[in-house]
């Protein structure tokens, strides 16, 4: 009997009693596993938290985990990241160093003639044209070939007197001589002037030389017109020397200089390569393009090089007296619009670790900046993934890029239906409105069926079509008939029309969809202060901003429909995006 109680209890123990540790061991199993799950954050969005990995629901990035924040750093405000979690957000860092500020500067130009060798072809004697030898522009000629004959009835009556005071020059010898240097003032040689003396008749009709070599640029008489002295008949071009004439932009006056040297391409001699000095740099800024022409002489040899060519250029140019300058990359910076900021990496044998610190930046190099202060030679910052760092710190609640001071990390919290922003509020530029009439508003309308077309092909990644529609936009604008616009509206119109032109100015000679997308902002930024200014549109236009166009500094465009597609970066990131104003 004792024996069966003792073997009741023993199974007893091993059923229940085993049953309740293990059901413990697995409840301590499962709330570790709570604790220490991973959560999963989108670096553009930070409000974003899933349990899971996967896409981000508004820009359809790949979430990235988000750091428990467990490991002890070295400065409160710095945030700590995983070498997984910076795999994942393709963070990298680069040591900072000194170079030679150098800035690869691309220049739009044409071909011109040299102006010091343009001539006019005068007529040295007044008369009527009776012969053209050169009958049509772009004819060569050469010094001393006969291009024309005239009748002259002045020339017709020095010619006499030339016959009679000959008859007297041995007792009138200054008659004689004043006689034929009457005939020398109208250009005509001693040589000519004895063959006439030796024909014993006065010549009629006079022939005309070209005093120069070159090619006829225009015709400016006909046959039978009557020139006066010193009026004149042809203009001809020495072209064996040329002057190829760049666009250099305001922003980047600063750096080109006399004496830079500029390699330079022409589209109808594909596989030619010129290059030349700059010689001449214009003191003024033209004031409707925004440019100053940097000339440069070329020698042109065989004449391959025709005026009203286009011409595409590099020049290396290097600012002066800053031979040692600290240069970081474009994408280690994060811009605000009043502040910079990079992450720096901060040593630490418990992982990596980043703090935030303000710049100040310098001239632009391109794929880079000049940093003034700021930063120390041999400080390691990050150059790829900073808006990942920059999350992170947003949700640790450290000093962020719109954060300076850091705070309490956002929530994904949705209590009103929308997504909290990730942007600190910014005061909206005031914009005059104008009240138009029907007819001024249907004139705009051209504007916003070319401008929506320009922004589908950047869509959808199409460099020919973004070009062409970008030049209808342009054409469309040009249409616009000004004399619609009344008193202040006139003069908002003039100012917006001029802002456009300028953004759409070279866009038939950009090479890749980055320059016509730079080119698009542009136009976006003047689009949208239009339709706030004139209000031209019957259906509502939506405002829509990518925070990590032009180089993550953000930018705009008009959109008629509320889906998010973006222009700036296509197929690559086509939602990323969010409405933040409707113009209605």
């Amino acid at each position: 009997m004792l024996l069966t109680l003792i073997t009741g209890l023993l199974l007893g123990w091993l059923i229940f009693g085993g049953s309740s540790g293990q059901k413990m061991e697995e409840d301590h199993q499962h709330t570790t596993e709570i604790a220490g799950e991973t959560i999963w954050t989108c670096s553009m969005h930070p409000q974003i938290r899933q349990n899971e990995p996967g896409d981000c629901p508004i820009c359809g990035m790949d979430l990235i985990p988000l750091e428990n924040g467990d490991n002890q750093e070295l400065d409160p405000m710095a945030i700590s990241m995983s070498p997984t979690a910076m795999q994942l957000a393709s963070v990298s860092t680069a040591i900072v160093g000194t170079s030679a500020p150098v800035k690869s500067l691309r220049l739009n130009g044409k071909v011109q003639e040299d102006e010091r060798l343009v001539f006019s072809q005068t007529s040295h004697i007044p008369g009527r044209i009776e012969q053209l030898q050169v009958n049509f522009t772009g004819e060569y000629v050469r010094k001393g070939q006969v291009i024309a004959s005239l009748y002259s009835p002045e020339l017709v009556t020095a010619q006499e007197e030339l016959f009679e005071a000959r008859k007297i020059k041995d007792t009138q010898p200054a008659l004689y001589r004043s006689a034929q240097e009457k005939l020398k003032n109208w250009k005509l040689s001693q040589a000519q002037i004895d063959q006439i003396l030796e024909g014993g008749e006065a010549k009629e009709q006079f022939p005309i030389v070209a005093d120069v070599s070159g090619f006829v640029l225009s015709k400016k008489v006909n046959l039978g017109d009557y020139v006066r002295k010193g009026e004149p008949i042809y203009e001809i071009a020495d072209l064996s020397k040329v002057w190829v004439l760049f666009d250099v932009y305001e922003s980047d006056v600063a750096w080109i200089k006399k004496g830079d040297k500029v390699r330079f391409t022409v589209a109808s001699l594909p596989g030619e390569q010129f290059s030349g000095i700059i010689t001449f740099l214009d003191p003024v800024i033209d004031p409707k393009t925004r440019v100053a022409k940097a000339r440069v002489e070329v020698n042109n040899k065989g004449n391959v090089l025709k005026p009203e060519m286009f011409a595409s250029g590099v020049v290396q140019a290097e600012l002066e007296n800053k031979a040692n300058t600290l240069v970081v990359p474009k994408t280690a910076v994060m811009w605000t619009g009043e502040r910079s900021v990079v992450y720096i990496k901060t040593p630490s044998g418990k992982g990596t670790h980043f703090m935030m610190r303000e710049v100040v930046l310098g001239p632009e190099l391109g794929d880079g900046f000049i940093v003034k202060e700021g930063l120390e030679p041999g400080e390691e910052i990050a150059v790829h993934g900073t808006f990942s760092i920059d999350a992170a710190a947003q949700l640790a609640g450290k000093p962020s890029m719109m954060n300076p001071e850091g705070g309490p990390a956002m929530t994904g919290h949705n209590h009103d239906g929308k997504m909290p922003s990730t942007a600190s509020p910014v005061k909206p530029k005031v914009i005059q409105s104008f009240t138009i009439d029907q007819k001024a508003k249907s004139a705009l309308q051209p504007l916003y069926a070319a401008y929506l077309d320009f922004k589908n092909a950047l869509v959808a990644d199409q460099l020919a079509e973004a070009k062409q529609y970008g030049s209808q936009l342009k054409e469309a604008i040009s249409k616009v008939d000004m004399s619609l616009f009344k008193g202040a509206a006139h003069n908002a119109w003039m100012e917006h029309n001029s802002n456009l032109k300028n953004a759409l100015q070279h866009l038939e000679h950009f090479k890749n969809l980055e320059e016509v997308r730079q080119a698009f902002q542009q136009v976006s930024d003047g689009m949208i202060v239009l339709t706030k200014a004139f209000n031209p549109m019957d259906q509502p236009l939506y405002v829509q901003h990518c925070p990590m166009a032009d180089s993550n500094k953000g930018a705009d465009w008009l959109s008629t429909k509320a889906e998010i597609k973006n222009p700036y970066f296509g197929e690559a990131m086509l939602t990323c995006g969010e409405i933040t104003d409707t113009i209605k």
